[in-house]
């Protein structure tokens, strides 16, 4: 039986404290003595713990129990900094974890639990109702648990909620050629092109940021999409990769396009080979802000939901190109998609293809104009926004 100095055992030792209570203590492989993190009531429970620890060493399962003890904040600052991330991505996980990651910002790694994570995520979803930036806040910080886990800081990932990073979307609304012609009508002459190239490109806002007068040729009819310049949160533009490897590409664009990007090219597009193609009013590149501030009113005039975004004008070119015989290929070509690689590795589309979508496109595109040639359309009072799709049709 331990008696008050202690007694030394084959691995470990026990010793009876003043309250009667029993303290165990081993020696680690890193050759420090370690203490239990608590007493135990009994010498057989301080003897059962030294037994679990002795099998972990033996296992390779020991880890230092104070690795753990690294400061979440600390750590996810530098997991940020020592990955290759994208600005607006670099971007979107400081904002993360300065909104919405606070409450484990004074932990350390091994207090933050399994039981902890999902109190949080029920009370940012309660508080704010946001699922889609609480999807987005949670699949960071399970990223940066499982790198804890790897480098042997805590055993085992807290954050085990089945589905808890998925994003449900609701479906997209489609627009209509009607629909992107009035929306480019209405949000002046200046961006009536970039609402045309985002649907019939389709262009991703970011790319369209960063074409210039050399990635445009007018015979034949196409975009070359080298780069993409995202606007950061503090409204500067960063020159970098396109998303993927996919979306470095040519769009060969429909016929119907021809006029409207040689007028494009004559009125607003800066000189030179290295000319923006898009700058704002008073000659600098155009920001976020601005251009949503007439994306939002032209999509007020033209009666589209609230929530239908710029980027969605992708869908509708998605749609068109199905019905003009593209494949999904096709389309993901067009797009600049590199998902379902491996599903699609046997096809091909070439700019042979590429050429039959895009006139495919143009017939699509002109007979819903033709239908569409008698209704009128409404003066919205604005002298930027006075040609109308049906005149366009008249035009072509």
């Amino acid at each position: 039986m331990a008696n008050d100095k202690g007694r030394r055992r084959r691995f470990g030792a026990i010793r009876r404290l003043p309250s009667g209570r029993y303290q165990a203590c081993y020696l680690g492989p890193d050759g420090v003595m370690r203490p239990a993190p608590f007493t135990f009531a009994t010498i057989a429970d301080a003897d059962d713990w030294l037994a679990e620890k002795q099998t972990e060493i033996r296992r390779g399962e020991w880890r230092d129990p104070d690795a753990g003890a690294v400061g979440f904040r600390a750590y996810a600052d530098k997991w940020v900094e020592e990955r290759e991330l994208a600005p607006l991505t670099r971007d979107l996980y400081r904002y993360l974890l300065d909104k919405h990651l606070t409450a484990f910002a004074d932990l350390d790694l091994d207090e933050i639990t399994a039981p902890r994570v999902r109190e949080w995520r029920a009370e940012r979803l309660r508080v704010t109702g946001a699922k889609t930036i609480t999807a987005k806040a949670y699949r960071l910080l399970k990223g940066i648990m499982e790198t804890a886990v790897d480098d042997e800081l805590i055993q085992r990932n807290p954050c085990r909620i089945k589905g808890g990073g998925k994003e449900k979307a609701a479906e997209r609304r489609i627009a209509t050629v009607a629909q992107v012609d009035a929306l480019a009508a209405a949000v002046g002459m200046r961006w009536r092109l970039m609402v045309y190239l985002g649907a019939y490109g389709p262009l991703r806002p970011e790319e369209l940021a960063g074409l210039r007068r050399r990635d445009v040729d007018l015979d034949p009819l196409r975009v070359r999409v080298r780069l993409a310049e995202p606007e950061r949160m503090n409204g500067r533009r960063v020159q970098g990769d396109t998303k993927s490897e996919a979306g470095t590409r040519t769009v060969i664009l429909p016929a119907f396009l021809h006029r409207e990007l040689r007028w494009h090219l004559e009125s607003y597009a800066e000189l030179g080979p290295d000319g923006l193609l898009f700058v704002g009013e008073k000659g600098a590149p155009f920001r976020r802000s601005t251009f949503g501030r007439r994306w939002r009113r032209a999509r007020e005039v033209v009666g589209m939901p609230e929530g239908f975004r710029f980027y969605d004008l992708r869908h509708t070119v998605h749609t068109l190109s199905t019905r003009s015989g593209a494949t999904l290929k096709d389309t993901m070509v067009r797009a600049g998609q590199s998902s379902e690689k491996a599903a699609l590795i046997y096809q091909h589309s070439d700019d042979e293809r590429q050429e039959e979508v895009a006139a495919g496109l143009d017939a699509t595109v002109r007979k819903a104009r033709q239908k569409a040639a008698a209704v009128p359309v409404e003066d919205t009072g604005d002298p930027d926004d006075q040609r109308s799709g049906t005149d366009l049709a008249r035009d072509n």
